[in-house]
């Protein structure tokens, strides 16, 4: 009800005995939608701040007020040496004016979304300077237009049958609430009017409460019965909740949302230390695939020519075990891949440890970095940490200059290509030859890359994740199944005077994947 012409027709009576006689020195902004006027007299300065940035509209009227030495602009200089005569409210508008001694008048239009300043000379009906440009209707606004007469007769109450809306549109939320709350609706005519006649006589003589709804500090006008504080001067209420809504809470909004994105990044670093564990573990006790091959190269001679399955005897584990064939496919060559994935399978180990290792002392900083917002109280500390973590951020590799996405997986660097001039670039200025490119299959798409950093083989699981990533950064995203194809970039060139992006390819393979963008499991870093 900050807002409301029930609660500014209090205000302005007390703005007149505050600034009457007190003369404009300073008009300027510093921020966006927001006008500052700087008043003197021989006794004190006093500063005015209308806050218009919708929807947070708020006033203030401080005693205290320090002018930023940058992004300050000057404005309203028609105002400068003028002095304040007085302070009226519109009746029943959500609007004031102050009178000043060279006949202008400037007004506080509170109308939501369509806020404004105006200045008003007293010989042109129209405001010769706007404080926002952008609510065009007030460029032809009339000052005489704001003054408005309502009937609150009970013949005008029973000519619109008790619509509290029509009869007295000024009244604003919390007062419809409290007749809606006392059965108005659905009350006879005769007890509407009772009901009405008690908010006007508890309006006339209020009490400023301010209260929190839907998480929100709010000003009310009526008895409530667990106010955040009380005030008998509007000054002071008013102040209040410009304080309490926009400045602590902008300062709780932006907390929430530091510990909000510090809480997102736990749970994905949790995610992603709880799924690799399980993995690690998987692969430190389960059988090595070189066991399997040792059984089919002990049983050679069960294996005949076209057969597609062979049950052989696994000495190993004292049972049977099927073994199965693509076509035309040679029992040493399976035999052959089995003990190529032991010999990798430590090297996977390896990686996953030291990635492992890496998530838990993110996980760390990420508990202490939420520790340390937890503990902010105000902007000032919460601006010094800001700065702190901004500062840590530039001693990092910074990727946001770089024609790619950069993500990691299991230990491994894998590149999404921004767009197709980026895929170019990303080939021709940083890609090694023995880095494993990735392209969705016969469609437009990023180039993809997974960093190999000399490790002759890369794991499936992260093969299978580049796959996905070059899928969904594809035209086949929406796909249930996509075609990926890979080589090795040494394959890879670009054709001189081709398009952005297409290359030609050489011994490329195909995988069959799912498409499947950044989710929990996998990291980006910019």
């Amino acid at each position: 009800m900050h807002l409301n012409y029930h609660f500014l027709k209090f205000l302005c009576p007390e703005l007149s005995n505050e600034f009457a006689g007190k003369t404009i020195l300073s008009c300027f902004s510093q921020s966006k939608d927001e006008l500052i006027l700087e008043t003197s007299d021989e006794n004190e300065t006093r500063w005015i701040r209308a806050h218009l940035l919708p929807p947070d509209i708020y006033l203030s009227f401080p005693t205290q007020f320090h002018r930023a030495k940058r992004n300050s602009i000057d404005l309203f200089p028609e105002l400068i040496g003028d002095k304040i005569l007085a302070c009226n409210v519109f009746d029943f508008e959500r609007g004031f004016y102050f009178q000043l001694q060279s006949g202008k008048h400037l007004v506080l239009k509170l109308h939501g979304n369509r806020s404004n300043v105006l200045l008003f000379e007293e010989e042109n009906p129209f405001p010769k300077i706007l404080f926002r440009n952008g609510v065009k209707e007030d460029k032809e606004l009339e000052f005489k237009s704001l003054f408005r007469l309502l009937d609150l007769t009970r013949e005008k109450f029973d000519e619109l049958e008790g619509n509290a809306s029509k009869f007295l549109p000024t009244l604003g939320q919390i007062p419809r609430n409290w007749l809606k709350e006392r059965g108005y609706p659905e009350a006879d005519l005769d007890t509407k009017w009772e009901l009405m006649e008690s908010l006007l006589d508890i309006l006339d003589s209020p009490l400023y409460a301010l209260v929190e709804l839907d998480g929100q500090v709010h000003l009310s006008l009526l008895p409530e019965s667990n106010p955040l504080k009380t005030f008998s001067n509007p000054i002071e209420a008013c102040n209040e909740v410009f304080y309490l809504a926009l400045v602590k809470g902008s300062f709780e909004r932006e907390k929430n949302s530091l510990l909000k994105n510090l809480q997102e990044s736990l749970k994905r670093t949790n995610s992603y230390l709880e799924k690799s564990g399980q993995k690690l573990q998987e692969l430190k006790t389960s059988a090595p695939p070189s066991r399997l091959a040792d059984v089919i190269m002990a049983n050679l001679h069960m294996f005949n020519p076209g057969d597609s399955e062979v049950e052989l005897f696994d000495f190993y584990t004292q049972s049977p075990v099927k073994v199965k064939l693509k076509p035309n496919q040679k029992p040493q060559e399976i035999a052959e891949n089995l003990y190529r994935k032991s010999k990798n399978r430590q090297v996977e180990i390896d990686q996953i440890e030291k990635t492992l290792e890496a998530k838990r002392l993110k996980q760390k900083e990420i508990l202490e970095e939420i520790e340390r917002v937890s503990a902010l109280e105000n902007f000032k500390s919460l601006k010094a940490f800001q700065k702190t973590i901004a500062k840590e951020d530039k001693s990092k590799p910074n990727t946001s200059g770089l024609p790619f996405k950069v993500f990691e997986f299991e230990g491994f660097t894998i590149w999404v290509g921004k767009s197709a001039k980026d895929n170019d670039e990303m080939l021709r200025g940083y890609v090694h030859k023995d880095d494993l490119w990735l392209h969705a299959r016969q469609v437009p798409g990023s180039h993809v890359v997974i960093k190999t950093k000399g490790m002759p083989k890369v794991p499936s699981q992260v093969l299978e994740r580049a796959a996905g990533l070059a899928a969904f950064y594809s035209k086949l995203k929406s796909d249930s199944l996509a075609p990926v194809i890979y080589t090795e970039a040494k394959f890879v060139r670009k054709v001189k005077g081709s398009a952005p992006g297409s290359v030609m390819v050489d011994r490329e393979k195909v995988i069959m994947v799912p498409p499947k963008g950044p989710e929990a499991v996998l990291f980006q870093n910019d």
